[in-house]
């Protein structure tokens, strides 16, 4: 598998560098992406939660915020 590019731009000079990430770069970058999608799933099952309560207590979202406001 090859790994992701980075791309370098000197704004100075105009000079635009590509290359690929190191090794310890990769491994950050594997890090945050697992990171990343851990938030997603976690979003996603507060969202899930969110509206089976809405559906237990039998209101709409909207009834909720009137209710919570």
């Amino acid at each position: 598998m090859t790994k992701p590019m980075i791309r370098i731009h000197n704004t100075e000079t105009n000079e635009v560098i590509d290359r690929e990430m190191t090794d310890i770069e990769f491994v950050e970058y594997k890090k945050e992406q697992a990171q990343f999608e851990a938030v997603k799933l976690a979003k996603a099952a507060r969202v899930e939660a969110k509206a089976e309560l809405l559906q237990r207590l039998g209101i709409t979202e909207d009834e909720a915020k009137l209710l919570l406001s």
